[in-house]
């Protein structure tokens, strides 16, 4: 052995000398697996050299566990797949931080089984295991601090989930709780530790020619009973069982009653069980019999009948009494107690012919073998409304005598039963309380047959001395009535121990943990002492019948039929394959593939690759996966370590093709920091090595004489490289010159810096992982500029800000629907396309010169032609419309910039032919009548649908707002919008709102306070602040949209929209007043942008954008939806057409232009004096508009506002803003109808002078007339079966602007009646009748809603494999 000399000058090993000197590594491990650990940790400072098998056999020393029979998972993870135990890698290259840093393991079951532990202290474990049993087991969910009733053990802040998913040592096996089936869970075990119950479902053979077996229920219970048995598991599923009820997943979130879920399982294993062995088990060991009775007091006649029971419900606290009973014997007691018929209770007696006196009561006749007592403790207070829990103390014996509350007489016939009457002496003492609520209720006799006497009389009853029963399980709730949690506590038969199952946590209890069941205090038994009380009580108790000869043992494996025998066998193998499947599951490497694939480009899958596969193998499968066969040769396929969220290629894998992936990747993990790109070549290029510690570098190299930007080059370089060292680099691969080479590294979006500094390293100057580099090499005088002053820069900041836009253009010319495009092919059959022959290709400039000019000299005059053609048949007030959006079509600016490419090789006369079209596009429009459409005009809400809510732009939305005032087309000064709008609008039209100005979202925009178009240099400012914009033709590839009539748009984003629709005029055809711009989103819908001033810096690449012809929003104006209000129709609310308010307006004017657009588009002919204009709030008509009103001032309006329009039956009567109109209906009870909707104008807010108009249009007595206010949205439709109750009829006020009535608007509904008719009395058929018509009605207009709060689910068992598909139900 090699000595080196220590610190104090001593020889020691080399090996630990070196060890002394590598770093550590900190382990704290969580012993997950069992309750008593989980609380515990374990403590390593290991070196980092340590292998994990030596971490393994470390934790198994320190923890007492043989070692190989647990797993190590990382405890911020525990998802993750355990650490390989076999690896002879290090801890540092499995991940452990060194250092100090903290380490967190959990050490967990493996393959579902419990840590052995180690044989030298395997004695000492057992013992203490038994001796901290009573402490530290866990026998329900984590009480309250401070709770009553329950013990500071299970309150400790320490407490971990995990503890409950720890295996029981006790050998039993826990159920999954699927969501909220802990009551599920809580039966099955208890059926289970039912010995009788048990063998005999296992002596039942289940037949797979007669029935499926997975919607067999016994077959499914028998099958999870063998896996409570003799599976190895800590719990097991019970989704098989669960399905074999018939339920789906929605079931396993359903909480339902214990008792009414044994109730129900029992009635589906007799209908499975009709014809077998087993058909009679469940009446064997559950059923018993009671005898109801009914006993005359004079002449002692009984009448009684029997009845059968599987449950007894005992009543924790008697209706309307302030006690409680405080034990199961007093409940038994009161059970039988018998109660007294007199006065208007007396029972009518056969022998005595009259009404007498009687005693009325139970008795039991027979108690069944196993006894069930279920503990009332869900209650309703009538005080609340509301269901109760009660949580009061009751106590339960261990053994229960039930002999002195069984009817020792004989059973005789009830047609010759006459007797003494035995009860006299308990007369004193009678609880009628108790009788009349529990057993007059279906609660206890509704799932019982009523046997006849003779076969009842048939039953020998045991003697008093063998009806002692022995208590077994507890069923225990925790929570309230509105819900919690069950769990079970179960005395096994085979030792005497109990157990407290609690889903798939099993732990052994005392008798002490029983008697903490009993619920309540140790205070007094007062009628609040459960209000106070522990929430975790018994509510059903299992007794058994202690007799020998019928008292069964649990069936062991050795005794099974051989059905059953098979079926564990099945049942094993089972399990060993699921564990296999684990095991491989354990094993698989799954991490991110990535691939630059040749033909589909960028792919992405996940690659599932075994730890031991090769890389060599992994590539293989990776190229099957990315399929590359037939595209590439595999010998040109590589995997490499790659990060896809910074494009860095981290490393390859030079001369490692034979490693096993598990050894490349860091072992197997749920995720990975890294992920793996699958690189190609062509065969004659070489790969490149990536080294780890490289940096890559995407290289651009600028040309400043053609202005471009070339695609990008990566290089590889380090962080310690000085700027110098890294300008060669570049010039190898670019063959620049490095002498002349600027290199402008983007650190950011456009945060643009320049390296200047030879001797800095790439570390100092920003470089990452990835990294985004320009450079320049020329001799032109640029380099003596100062950087930001530079071309360089310019060009760079273009480039940066520049975005690529999808445009699609109008389909039709504005008048016509034959006219193409210029994006379209011109003429049926020519081949001359968007892109243009070689030959007739023109330059950018001559198409924008000519285009420009002849939009120009032919618009106008053109226009003015058509118009003297087709006469002058529209008015004027037409011309503001949308029917006439191409009336006044402007020239474009002449001076459009010349460095827009208008990539068309179109012929010019079809420029005119666009033109003509244009200038007669309102006359084209009219004069069809099948295209009247054509040229109409939608607004972004009716685009989605004709949605009714209001539609937000969401241009608006960006914080960046270019300060670049440029101009329009036609010289006038676009300006910057001063605010935003709210969507309100007038509240009362008696309270004049918004004294000023109120600029809005989808107006044009107000004056920004600059009116000139020049800046203080005399500069133009469209001459000052040139943005770049390119167009080009979309090709097939580029987009989904049509590609001849798509443009692609590269332009920067921080221009405005105004200066964006003008470079678009020569691709349109007309000038940027005559089109809209509509933003295309992801689910298709399209919002119409109008912000002029606004910037596209909202857009991003690839977005996409719709031209629509029609004029666009100018100055103060507003797209204004309009509906026609039809108050006496089952749709009130019908769409009519759009238009354009204009700030200022009066509503006369809107009126005036709006009714030629109603004739021509919804061939509705209006007199101006017999339509009004009223507020629309959703479907509510409100504040009626008067002619003199002023939009903006008087009314306030925002953006896609919605109004009504309603044809009177006779000229305006509102003249007044005083005035209220109210829309009234008669209601009459006699006929069961309700009239029509009639307008009531109010001068004033009077109650008094409503009753008089009321009185007036329905000749209803003043003192006879009634009304009310209606409900909910207009038409305030109500069920005429509830009118005449549900309204609140004749509110005591004397004005109408007060509670209840709140009628401080036009609109309001006010329902009235005459008060002395009364409602027509119905049939019950007529009534139902009536009823289903009411519903259908109220259904089809959708206007009355109720709220009706979520009812439970009924607890059902399908015996067909699943229920029926009702749609009629809900």
């Amino acid at each position: 052995m090699e000595m080196v000399p220590s610190e104090e000058n001593q020889f020691v090993p080399k090996e630990i000398q070196n060890a002394a000197e590598e770093p550590r590594v900190l382990c704290i491990i969580q012993d997950t697996t069992s309750a008593k650990t989980v609380n515990e940790r374990l403590t390593l400072n290991l070196p980092a050299s340590t292998t994990l098998p030596k971490l393994h056999e470390d934790v198994a020393h320190k923890a007492g566990y043989v070692n190989g029979t647990f797993d190590l998972v990382w405890g911020n993870t525990p998802d993750m797949a355990p650490l390989d135990h076999s690896s002879e890698m290090s801890l540092l290259d499995s991940g452990f931080e060194p250092g100090g840093k903290k380490n967190f393991l959990q050490l967990t079951d493996k393959d579902g089984e419990q840590p052995q532990i180690a044989s030298d202290e395997s004695g000492t474990a057992e013992s203490s295991g038994l001796d901290d049993s009573s402490q530290e087991r866990f026998i329900g969910p984590l009480p309250r601090d401070g709770a009553a009733g329950c013990s500071g053990d299970y309150s400790s802040p320490s407490y971990s989930y995990s503890s409950i998913l720890s295996k029981s040592e006790t050998g039993y096996v826990g159920l999954v709780n699927q969501a909220m089936t802990c009551y599920l869970n809580s039966l099955l075990q208890t059926l289970f530790m039912t010995p009788e119950f048990r063998n005999a479902l296992y002596n039942w053979e289940f037949e797979e020619s007669e029935e499926d077996p997975v919607t067999s229920i016994p077959f499914q219970l028998q099958r999870l009973f063998v896996l409570l048995q003799t599976s190895k598991k800590r719990a097991i599923e019970t989704t098989d069982v669960t399905r074999s009820f018939g339920w789906d997943s929605s079931e396993a979130w359903q909480q339902h009653d214990v008792q009414e879920l044994c109730r129900v399982m029992f009635d589906a294993l007799e209908q499975k069980w009709k014809q077998t062995e087993q058909a009679d088990l469940i009446n064997q060991l559950y059923q018993g019999k009671l005898k109801d009775y009914v006993r005359c007091l004079e002449c002692g006649y009984e009448s009684w009948r029997i009845d059968t029971y599987l449950d007894i419900p005992l009543v924790i606290r008697p209706f309307g009494a302030s006690q409680v009973y405080g034990s199961v014997e007093e409940a038994l007691q009161a059970f039988i107690q018998p109660e007294t018929l007199d006065g208007p209770n007396q029972y009518f007696c056969e022998r005595c012919k009259k009404k007498c006196d009687a005693r009325k009561g139970l008795r039991f006749l027979h108690f069944p073998y196993l006894l069930t007592l279920q503990l009332k403790r869900f209650d309703f207070d009538y005080t609340t409304m509301h269901r109760i829990k009660l949580n009061d103390r009751m106590t339960f014996p261990e053994e229960l005598d039930m002999s002195p509350f069984i009817d020792v007489e004989d059973e005789k016939s009830p047609q010759t039963e006459s007797c003494t009457d035995s009860g006299a002496e308990n007369e004193g003492s009678c609880h009628s309380d108790q009788m009349s609520n529990d057993f007059s209720t279906d609660d206890c006799v509704d799932e019982g047959i009523c046997l006849d006497s003779t076969g009842s009389a048939e039953r020998v009853l045991k003697p008093k001395s063998l009806l002692t029963f022995e208590l077994f399980s507890v069923m225990v709730h925790s929570g309230s009535a509105a819900g919690g949690h069950y769990y079970a506590c179960i005395k096994s038969f085979s030792d005497g121990q109990w157990y407290s199952f609690n889903d798939q946590h099993v732990s052994k209890i005392t008798q002490d943990d029983i008697r903490k069941t009993y619920g309540g205090s140790s205070g007094s038994r007062g009628y609040y002492s459960g209000a106070f009380a522990s929430s975790t009580n018994a509510y059903m108790l299992i007794y058994r019948l202690k007799d020998p000869s019928r008292n069964a043992k649990y069936l062991s494996v050795d005794d099974f039929p051989e059905h059953i025998k098979s079926l564990v066998q099945k049942e094993k193998e089972s399990e060993e394959q699921e564990k296999r499947q684990r095991e491989i599951e354990r094993n698989t490497c799954k991490i991110k593939l990535f691939c630059m694939h040749p033909v589909k480009m960028m792919m992405e899958s996940k690659l599932e690759v075994h730890k031991d596969k090769t890389l060599r193998e992994a590539t293989d499968m990776a190229y099957k996966l990315m399929e590359l066969e037939g595209v590439v040769s595999l010998d040109c396929c590589r995997l490499v370590k790659y990060d896809e969220f910074h494009e860095y290629l981290e490393r390859s894998y030079e001369g490692e093709e034979d490693t096993p992936m598990g050894l490349l990747l860091g072992g197997v993990k749920s995720s990975y920091m890294f992920d793996l790109l699958l690189e190609t070549r062509r065969p004659e290029q070489v790969f490149q090595p990536y080294k780890p510690g490289e940096v890559m570098v995407k290289v651009h190299v600028v040309d400043l004489k053609s202005e471009t930007i070339a695609s990008p080059i990566s290089v590889r370089a380090y962080l310690n490289q000085s700027i110098t060292e890294f300008k060669q680099l570049i010039a190898q691969a670019t063959g620049l010159s490095a002498e002349n080479m600027r290199v402008v590294l983007e650190r950011c979006y456009n945060d643009l810096r320049l390296l200047y500094v030879p001797n800095k390293t790439l570390k100092a100057e920003g470089f990452f992982r990835s990294n985004k580099v320009f450079v320049e090499s020329s001799e032109s005088m640029d380099h003596q500029v100062a950087f930001t002053d530079s071309l360089l820069w310019k060009l760079l900041d273009r480039h940066g800000n520049t975005i690529r836009l999808l445009v699609l253009l109008p389909e039709q010319s504005p008048g016509t629907l034959a006219n193409r495009t210029l994006c379209q092919k011109v003429g049926g059959d020519s081949d001359v396309t968007f892109e243009g022959s070689k030959g007739n290709r023109k330059s950018v400039e001559a198409i924008l010169e000519e285009s420009t000019e002849k939009l120009k000299n032919l618009s106008l005059q053109q226009l003015q032609q058509q118009q003297q053609q087709q006469g002058s048949s529209t008015s004027d007030s037409q011309k503001s419309s949308d029917a006439s959006d191409f009336e006044h079509i402007e020239s474009p600016n002449q001076d459009a910039d010349s460095n827009s490419s208008l990539c068309v090789a179109a012929d010019n006369r079809e420029l005119e032919n666009r033109i003509r079209a244009a200038a007669g596009g309102s006359s084209g429009a009219s004069s069809d009548p099948e295209n009247h459409f054509a040229c109409e005009e939608r607004s972004d809400s009716e685009v989605n649908n004709d949605r009714s809510t209001s539609s937000v732009d969401s241009d608006i939305l960006s914080s960046s707002h270019s300060s670049d005032t440029l101009c329009n087309a036609d010289s006038g000064p676009i300006q910057l919008a001063n605010g935003l709008d709210s969507h309100s609008i007038t509240s009362s039209r008696r309270s004049k709102a918004h004294e000023g100005k109120k600029e809005t979202w989808d107006t044009a925009e107000e004056d920004s306070g600059t009116d000139s178009e020049y800046d203080d240099n005399g500069k133009s400012k469209a001459e000052a602040q040139y943005l770049y914009f390119r167009a080009e033709p979309c090709s097939q590839d580029d987009s989904t949209w049509n590609a001849q009539k798509c443009l692609v748009v590269h332009v920067d984003k921080r221009i405005t929209l105004a200066a964006f629709k003008q470079n678009l005029e020569p691709y349109v055809g007309v000038t940027s007043t005559q089109f809209k711009v509509f933003r295309v989103y992801a689910n298709n819908q399209e919002f119409e942008s109008v912000r002029l001033n606004e910037t596209l810096s909202s857009f991003s690449d690839d977005n996409k954008i719709t031209i629509r012809l029609g004029r666009a929003l100018k100055k103060g104006e507003y797209r204004v939806k309009v509906y026609q209000l039809l108050v006496n129709e089952t749709e009130p609310c019908k769409f009519l057409v759009d238009t354009v308010f204009a700030k200022g307006m009066t509503v006369r004017q809107s009126k005036e232009e709006l009714l030629p657009q109603l004739k021509e588009q919804c061939k509705l002919d209006l007199s101006i004096d017999r339509v009004r204009l009223r507020k629309k709030t959703w479907k509510n008509p409100g504040t009626v508009f008067l002619d003199y009103h002023v939009y903006e001032e008087d009314i306030s309006i925002s953006s896609n506002w919605e109004v009504f329009l309603e044809v009177l039956n006779e000229p305006e009567k509102m003249k007044s803003m005083s005035q209220l109109a109210v829309l009234t209906r008669r209601w009459s009870p006699a006929t069961m109808k309700l009239g029509p909707f009639q307008e009531v104008i109010l001068e004033s807010s009077s109650v008094e002078e409503l009753k008089e108009k009321l009185g007036e249009i329905s000749d209803i007595p003043l003192e006879n007339l009634e009304f009310a206010k209606g409900r909910g949205t207009f038409p305030c439709d109500i069920s005429v079966l509830e009118i005449h109750q549900d309204l609140d009829w004749n509110p005591k006020v004397s004005t109408l602007n007060v509670w209840p009535l709140y009628i401080c608007d036009d609109g309001a509904v006010v329902f009235y009646r005459h008060s002395t008719e009364e409602p027509m009395e119905l049939s019950e058929d007529e009534r139902n009748e009536l009823m289903k018509k009411e519903s259908s009605r109220l259904l089809k207009t959708g206007h009355r809603v109720s709220y009706s709060p979520r009812k439970e689910k009924a607890l059902k068992i399908y015996l067909d494999g699943g229920p029926a598909k009702d749609l009629g139900q809900d």
